[in-house]
């Protein structure tokens, strides 16, 4: 996994857990692999970071009861680095894909976007948000 702030594009930079019981799969990964877990409010809810010796690898989030009750298991989704997430969704859409989730902004984190490839598989598109430039006086 590479940082969040350059990713290289092309290459997996992320991974994000969608739990049925984010506090059993902490419990799981901080025992089995030596995680640990710093939570953050992101989009009206809260996510967790996922860290190995103090590094970002990955977020873990909490599967909805409507999604639960609906048959979505727990899950993994891999992120793959883009440049831009909507000039990306035109090549995906051109060689095959298909847009499952339009792209949103996590504030101060990433713009992101799902899809679907030519064979299927599903894989989130990840856009580093760039911070603005200082303003200064001039």
């Amino acid at each position: 996994m590479q940082s969040l702030d350059a990713p290289p594009p092309g290459a997996f930079c992320w991974l994000d857990l969608a739990a049925s019981d984010a506090e059993l799969a902490k419990a799981f990964y901080s025992r089995a692999f030596g995680w640990t877990f710093r939570d953050q409010p992101a989009l009206g809810g809260r996510f967790t970071r996922c860290q190995v010796a103090g590094r970002d690898v990955g977020s873990l989030y909490e599967l909805r009861r409507a999604q639960i009750a609906h048959g979505v298991p727990s899950h993994w989704t891999p992120y793959i680095g883009v440049d831009d997430v909507d000039a990306a969704l035109l090549r995906v859409a051109a060689c095959g894909g298909r847009t499952l989730v339009m792209p949103f902004d996590v504030p101060g984190t990433a713009r992101i976007a799902l899809i679907e490839d030519a064979v299927g598989a599903l894989v989130g598109l990840w856009q580093p948000l760039r911070a603005a430039p200082a303003a200064h006086d001039g």
